[in-house]
């Protein structure tokens, strides 16, 4: 497990999320690895087989857990810039508008100065040629210093909303800035992490690459074998389910004081064929996925990180999903391992990193990690305890 990732606790976790009955099954394939490694000892200081795929494992593993944030802090910059751009516009917007205002007011300011203009007395009423004119004259001047005061309000409210409008840009362009950094960080990390798996896997001989392989066959066995179990589980839970519902149904038919326990059960039946229907949209999509590049951060349509593929999978089925495996895990109802159905998704590691969608007999299609491509694969390929979580997201 990589050392960014919590220590898991030992023993099961909590009911509806880990079968214990698997448990024994994680120990025979450690085992197993390390009777691969021991056949075969270090010599000087050169790492172990197994240390050296212990190490590739962890970066691919902190790589993916770069790649989230990576996601995350890209969706967030994206939002962000959006953002940015829309207080720019208002800004601009409100900024022609102060304009106009202090236009207005400036030639309000401009007639007075030319004329004179101030509150009628005496002399304006001397001035005048007759006792109406200087009657209009007083009408004209009252109503522009009623226009004057309301350019004058107005010329206040818009400098004021422009400032505020401002200081919400700042603010948003430094959270840009701050996402844009993130972002920046996540991407090298995931370049890193990836360059030092390369480099080890690099330095491996090609009898080693060979024994390698081996160990990865016999785990996807062991993998293989668990998946087929927890089929037979499933199979078995599924005639009992059935076996129940019809000797409800005919208790239903005998008794019709059962009404409204019937029409239960015909909605819950209404809702399992509605999610069954959505979930095959989203299986489809996944299916024709199969055999494209996993690319880190890539949401297709050509490569396709875990998550991407998973929102791409709902998306086909009319169910928006986030971007991101730590908002996806949160995106449904979590049920048990056991009760999984084709659709569900299956998280993976105590820090929710990796994704894959549920197609039944304990098999998924994910895209694994960087190097590999879209498969079929079983949800045991890290062993039963990598399992976090099962999530019905429709």
């Amino acid at each position: 497990m990589a050392s960014h990732r919590k220590s898991r606790p030992a023993g099961t976790r909590v009911a509806g999320i880990r079968t214990p009955a698997l448990a024994t099954a994680a120990l025979t394939s450690v085992a197993l690895l390390s009777q691969t490694a021991n056949a075969t000892p270090s010599t000087d200081d050169k790492p172990s087989l197994e240390e050296v795929e212990k190490k590739v494992d962890d970066l691919y593993r902190q790589a993916e857990t770069a790649t989230e944030k990576y996601n995350a802090a890209k969706e967030k910059t994206a939002k962000q810039r959006k953002q940015v751009d829309t207080l720019l516009d208002d800004v601009a917007k409100r900024t022609q508008k102060l304009n106009d205002a202090r236009e207005e007011l400036g030639s309000f300011a401009a007639a007075q100065y030319r004329t004179g203009a101030a509150a009628p007395d005496t002399a304006t009423f001397l001035l005048a040629d007759t006792p109406q004119d200087y009657f209009d004259q007083s009408q004209l001047m009252s109503r522009m210093t009623g226009r004057q005061k309301e350019a004058v309000d107005d010329y206040v409210t818009q400098q004021s909303a422009t400032m505020k409008k401002r200081k919400e840009a700042t603010e948003s362009l430094q959270t840009l800035n701050e996402s844009q950094t993130d972002l920046k960080t996540a991407k090298t990390t995931v370049q890193k992490k990836l360059a030092d798996a390369r480099e080890l896997l690099s330095e491996l001989t090609a009898e080693e690459k060979a024994r390698l392989a081996e160990i990865e066959r016999k785990r996807q066995e062991e993998a293989a074998r668990k998946a087929a179990e927890l089929a037979e589980q499933q199979a078995e839970e599924e005639q009992r389910r059935q076996e129940a519902a019809e000797a409800a149904a005919q208790q239903q038919e005998s008794s019709s004081s059962d009404s409204s326990t019937s029409g239960s059960s015909a909605s819950e039946s209404t809702t399992d064929s509605s999610y069954a229907a959505k979930a095959e949209k989203a299986l489809a999509f996944a299916r024709a996925q199969i055999g494209k590049p996993y690319v880190w951060g890539a949401t297709g349509p050509d490569s396709y990180d875990c998550s991407g593929l998973t929102q791409g999978a709902w998306n086909a089925a009319g169910i928006s999903l986030p971007r991101t495996t730590y908002d996806q895990v949160n995106a449904g109802t979590t049920v048990p391992v056991s009760s999984a159905q084709p659709g569900d998704l299956v998280f993976f590691y105590d820090d929710v990193t990796h994704v894959g969608i549920y197609i039944g007999n304990g098999m998924m299609i994910h895209a694994p990690k960087p190097g590999t491509y879209v498969r079929e694969e079983s949800i045991f390929y890290d062993g039963e305890g990598s399992i976090h979580s099962v999530v019905r997201p429709a």
